[in-house]
């Protein structure tokens, strides 16, 4: 049974997207059958794997109403073991397209439920908000990773992320649990963002991995040639830090 994980944060620009794709490829070029699915209506995840997103029919948003089964909306990408379900901006319509459906927080959880037993993990993509869209994929979730920048606003608005992940507990997903949070854009030569560091492994204490995702100019060209780092900068320290992170998440889950 795949493992379900979320990567949310309200903020934007703080690696969600860059992390569900290189984390989601490693594990892939590791031997595990992963699905990755794009829940933001920027369809990031999607165009960063080299993916035509604009003329794709079958995406998260027919899979939210209800038009496509998630079976049939998967994409295999070039990755041998990594999948995807895309999105692109049709997806920015389902909020008002689900208002007044019974039960919408679980549309996503309900469609997902027979792809459990394909894969070994399943990573979901979340928007820079705290909408119906990233409340469907944390109710559909095993548990959250919360990507962190470590500069001065980074811990604004992480107490109302953490707020909106204890409302899903208690009323929607009671089997949530935090995976982690993971330091990105990391310049460890400033004093802020040490202290950022600092502070988010003293409130978060064992859940702050190990792994911090360095600045770096390449995991930011990576997206643009549709390609995960370990395919576009192998030697770079970018996919250092994401094979390191993609062996502490393994070791963390065994």
């Amino acid at each position: 049974m795949a493992k379900i994980i979320s990567l949310s944060n309200q903020k934007g620009g703080v690696g969600k997207t860059t992390t569900s794709i290189n984390l989601s490829a490693i594990l892939a070029s590791q031997g595990f059958k992963v699905l990755l699915i794009d829940i933001d209506p920027q369809g990031n995840a999607g165009s960063g794997l080299g993916i035509e997103i604009n003329e794709l029919e079958k995406t998260t948003y027919e899979v939210l109403i209800g038009e496509s089964s998630a079976l049939e909306s998967i994409f295999k990408t070039d990755i041998e073991n990594l999948s995807i379900i895309p999105s692109n901006i049709n997806l920015s319509g389902a909020e008002i397209d689900l208002m007044s459906v019974n039960e919408k927080e679980y549309k996503l959880k309900n469609a997902l439920t027979n792809l459990r037993t394909r894969f070994d993990y399943i990573f979901i993509d979340c928007p820079p908000s705290l909408g119906v869209l990233t409340i469907n994929a944390l109710s559909a979730s095993d548990s959250v990773i919360i990507t962190l920048q470590t500069e001065y606003f980074a811990l604004e608005g992480l107490s109302q992320l953490m707020k909106i992940i204890s409302l899903v507990q208690n009323n929607l997903n009671s089997s949530l649990e935090l995976e982690g949070v993971l330091l990105t854009m990391f310049d460890k030569r400033t004093n802020l963002a040490n202290q950022v560091a600092n502070d988010v492994r003293e409130y978060f204490n064992e859940k702050v991995y190990k792994t911090e995702i360095p600045r770096n100019i390449k995991l930011g060209e990576a997206p643009s040639f549709g390609k995960p780092i370990h395919l576009y900068d192998k030697e770079g320290i970018g996919h250092l830090a994401y094979h390191n992170f993609a062996n502490e998440f393994v070791e963390s889950n065994k």
